[in-house]
């Protein structure tokens, strides 16, 4: 039975987290969508600590969709944590944000972000946005290998 294709969604903001929950459904993007709502949260849920602590640490998201402005932990941040642990290293990270600074692009996919895609503003945009990143990650994309624990 091949494995859930689960979506972790990284975003403190819940107008932003109805929309894209939204989008999904409307996409008919049917997996589960596990919401984290600050940069603390993310990495307890990804690393089974805290609350999380009783979650399978081989079970990991298809794709992390990560928003960069986020209270406790700062997105940067938690895609610096991703990447040095081996067990989430190969994860794929969308930053999925509103931020339209050019260091922010650069810094994402120097440590290490697979993909960064502007919020738009328009919902029709958004839905389109949506539409084609659950197609690429959840449907044509060939997941990496986990690291053994």
């Amino acid at each position: 039975m091949p494995e859930e294709r689960l979506i972790l969604l990284v975003e403190d903001n819940d107008d932003d987290v109805q929309l894209t929950l939204r989008a999904l459904k409307l996409n008919l993007v049917a997996n589960r969508v596990d919401v984290a709502r600050d940069g603390a949260e993310a990495l307890d849920y990804l690393f089974c600590r805290g609350v999380y602590a009783d979650r399978d640490p081989k079970v990991l998201p298809q794709v992390v969709l990560l928003d960069l402005k986020l209270p406790k932990v700062a997105g940067m941040e938690v895609l610096e944590q991703i990447r040095r642990d081996p067990r989430t290293k190969r994860l794929p990270v969308v930053i999925l944000t509103s931020s339209n600074v050019e260091s922010d692009l650069a810094k994402s996919y120097d440590l290490g972000a697979n993909s960064y895609i502007r919020k738009p503003v328009d919902f029709t945009q958004f839905m389109d946005a949506v539409n084609s990143l659950g197609l690429y990650w959840l449907v044509l994309n060939e997941q990496a290998p986990s690291a053994e624990f």
